[in-house]
């Protein structure tokens, strides 16, 4: 089960583009909870606050406790909006959930002791990640911050399918139930060998064998003669 995370908001009145602009400027970042039956609420948060959650992978892809003025309500953070070039998140939007109800989730995977592995050891072997993160489905009690993949055994040719990712109890991935053509590889390790350019080594004999070719045409033409 993934650790509690609280996330201290209050709430907010003043709504439109222009209001907005006004919360940033005085450091908060104006969100929005939605879902679970309810109303929308609209929310501010401590800019300092979103900027320092979000620099963990926990704050993309756990529940969270979003107490807004006392009251908590669990939350999963369903989008955001990012300056294109500041350190600063312009908008939240939060989704409630329902505690007894499965919620789909993207979350990341932790590749471990691939260094240790014999395709790690090997020279000339290219370890590939081909996913970084997983689409889980479960009750939020049972959601995983991340999943864990020991590489210690991967060997130089191996790869790794969702299918054989550990995961805990009561936790699924979604892909793997639309069918088998979706057991796609999560880890590749691929010998690369170098690659001999016969060009030249094809010209030169060209050209060595044009003096050759030439000697043995040379009395044929003086029979001629």
């Amino acid at each position: 089960m993934a650790k509690t995370h609280e996330i201290l908001a209050q709430s907010r009145k003043d709504q439109g583009k222009g209001a907005s602009r006004r919360l940033r400027r005085t450091a908060f970042v104006p969100a929005v909870v939605y879902g679970a039956g309810a109303a929308p609420e609209n929310i501010q948060i401590e800019h300092n606050t979103i900027l320092l959650a979000a620099k963990h992978e926990w704050f993309f892809s756990s529940v969270l406790d979003l107490n807004v003025d006392g009251k908590t309500q669990k939350v999963l953070v369903r989008d955001w909006q990012k300056h294109p070039f500041k350190q600063q998140m312009l908008h939240m939007d939060f989704l409630r959930i329902n505690e007894n109800e499965a919620i789909r989730v993207n979350v990341p995977i932790h590749f471990l002791n691939q260094d240790k592995s014999p395709a790690g050891k090997t020279a000339g072997v290219v370890i590939s990640h081909n996913l970084n993160e997983v689409e889980v489905s479960c009750l939020p009690k049972d959601l995983p911050e991340f999943i864990e993949l020991d590489l210690t055994d991967l060997k130089p040719g191996d790869i790794v399918h969702l299918s054989e990712l550990k995961l805990p109890k009561d936790v699924e991935i979604v892909a793997l139930h639309l069918g088998a053509d979706h057991d796609v590889p999560v880890v590749t390790a691929v010998t690369v060998q170098e690659e001999v350019d016969a060009a030249p080594a094809e010209g030169a004999e060209g050209e060595a064998a044009k003096p050759a070719a030439d000697a043995a045409a040379a009395p044929a033409k003086d029979a001629k003669k």
